[in-house]
C-alpha cells in the first residue's frame, strides 16, 4: 500500500468522529499511514479519547479553515485558503500523500480537486464514479453521479474510457460491458444528449453495448453504466433510498413473523448478509475520475465503517495506478474536446 493517505477529518456531518475511527481501523487493519487534515485542537481532542490511536501511523496535519455543507462551493474554496479541503489536496499534489479522502462538500471538494491538482490530458471534465451492487453478485459502477450536471456528448465519451478503465483496473475484468444510461434500448431513444452520444460509444475501442434502462443498473447485464451527472445522480440516491427502504421494511417482517429460535437466528444471519450487500459503506468513496491525483469523495452522513474503506480503495486505486493508465489510453484515442 503506498505510504500516506490524507483524510479530511472536518468533513463529514459529525466530524471528526467518524473520520478518526475510521482511520484508525484503516490504519489497523490495512498498515495505511493516515494524515488527518483539520483543526488540529479539535482532532487532537478527539484522539485522546483512543489511547490506542497512539500506536498506529495515524499523524494530525493542521488546517485553520473548514468548508461547510451549506457553505457555497466556488466562494469558499475562494475565500478559504487554509480549508482541510485545500491542505489535504496539496499534500497530494506536492507528493507528500498518495491520495485525498473527503465527506465534505462535494462541490467544493470537487472545485477545489480541479484547482489544486488539475486535470489529466485529453480529460474536458472529471467525473465521479460509484459503485454499486448486482443481483449476480458482483458489482457495477454508474458514472457521473454528480460533479457534472449539464454535459455534451464527448463529456459521456470521456467518462465512458475512464470507467472502463477505472473497472477494469480495479475489479480485474478484461472486457467490461459497458452501456448509456437512457430510458429505452432503441438508439433512437432517450434525450438529445444520448441520442448524440450513442453513436460516439459505439465507434469507440469499447464493449459498448448499446442503451440500458433503469432497471438494468443492478441486474449484472452491464458493467460501466455512463450517464450525466444530473440523472446519474438522481438514479443513484433514488436506489439508496429504496435500498433503506428494502432494509426497514424486511426487518419488520422477520421480527413480527419470527417465533421459533432457531428460525429468528437463520433468517437474522441472512439479513445480515443482505443488508451487508446492499451497504454502501462497504464499498469506500467515489473516486473523481480525470484529475492529476487521487481523490475520493463519500457520503456526508459516512460511519467510521465507510471512511475506513474509502481510505482502503484510495489506497489500491494509488497503488494501481489508474490516473496513469487513464492518461496513456485516451491520449491513444481521438477523443473530441470541444
Amino acid at each position: 500500500m503506498p505510504s500516506v493517505i490524507a483524510l479530511d477529518a472536518m468533513g463529514s456531518d459529525r466530524a471528526p468522529k467518524p473520520e478518526i475511527e475510521g482511520a484508525m481501523h484503516a490504519a489497523r487493519h490495512t498498515g495505511i499511514h493516515v494524515a488527518l487534515v483539520g483543526r488540529e485542537p479539535v482532532i487532537r481532542a478527539e484522539l485522546a479519547r483512543f489511547p490506542a490511536a497512539n500506536s498506529l501511523p495515524i499523524e494530525v496535519i493542521h488546517a485553520g479553515e473548514v468548508i461547510a455543507m451549506e457553505d457555497k462551493a466556488v466562494q469558499a474554496v475562494r475565500a478559504k485558503r487554509d480549508s482541510s479541503l485545500r491542505v489535504g489536496l496539496r499534500l497530494v499534489r506536492d507528493g507528500k500523500a498518495a491520495g485525498f479522502v473527503t465527506a465534505g462538500n462535494t462541490g467544493a471538494a470537487m472545485a477545489t480537486a480541479k484547482m489544486v491538482l488539475g486535470g489529466l490530458p485529453g480529460v474536458d471534465r472529471p467525473a465521479l464514479a460509484a459503485v454499486i451492487p448486482t443481483a449476480v453478485g458482483s458489482v457495477a459502477i454508474l458514472l457521473d453521479v454528480g460533479a457534472n450536471v449539464d454535459c455534451k456528448p464527448h463529456n459521456l465519451e470521456q467518462f465512458a474510457v475512464m470507467g472502463e478503465i477505472y473497472f477494469r483496473s480495479m475489479f480485474g475484468t478484461r472486457r467490461p460491458r459497458v452501456g448509456l444510461l437512457s430510458i429505452g434500448e432503441e438508439e433512437s431513444k432517450g434525450n438529445e444528449l444520448t441520442r448524440e452520444a450513442f453513436p460516439l460509444l459505439r465507434q469507440m475501442p469499447l464493449n459498448f453495448i448499446g442503451n440500458v434502462e433503469g432497471r438494468d443498473l443492478y441486474s449484472g447485464k452491464v458493467d460501466v453504466i455512463v450517464a450525466d451527472g444530473f440523472v446519474g445522480n438522481v438514479a443513484l440516491k433514488t436506489s439508496e433510498g429504496v435500498a433503506n427502504l428494502v432494509r426497514a421494511t424486511l426487518k419488520e417482517s422477520l421480527k413480527a413473523t419470527i417465533t421459533r429460535q432457531v428460525g429468528y437466528l437463520l433468517s437474522r444471519s441472512a439479513f445480515a448478509d443482505f443488508k451487508k450487500r446492499l451497504d454502501h459503506t462497504e464499498y469506500g468513496g467515489a473516486p473523481l475520475l480525470g484529475v492529476k491525483g487521487v481523490c475520493f469523495i463519500t457520503h456526508g452522513s459516512s460511519n467510521a465503517n465507510a471512511i475506513k474503506n474509502a481510505i482502503r480503495v484510495a489506497a489500491e486505486f494509488a497503488e494501481l495506478r489508474i490516473n496513469d493508465k487513464i492518461a496513456k489510453e485516451l491520449a491513444q484515442i481521438p477523443v473530441a474536446v470541444t
